[in-house]
């Protein structure tokens, strides 16, 4: 008997909190467009810009300010890939 004296208000604040909070997403438009974000994944995404020519930007330096070699790969996969024998 002694544990519904704590469990009864417990469980009433924590259901006027979930009330609350589902008051203030009310409040603010959260439930206002349901459907875009389900076909939002439908839709293609921009094109990727394309990065500038080479030579319009300065090289890279490498450690201690040396030039990295031109050659240099500029991805991870490229870095992973196993040079020509």
């Amino acid at each position: 008997m002694e544990t519904i004296f704590v469990l009864l208000p417990l469980a009433l604040l924590i259901a006027a909190i979930a009330v609350g909070f589902f008051v203030w997403a009310a409040k603010t438009g959260q439930f206002d467009d349901l459907e875009t974000p389900a076909v939002r994944i439908l839709f293609d995404d921009e094109e990727p810009r394309r990065p500038a020519p080479a030579s319009a930007s300065p090289a890279p330096a490498g450690p201690a300010g040396t030039p990295t070699p031109a050659h240099s790969p500029s991805t991870k996969a490229e870095s992973t890939r196993r040079a020509p024998e």
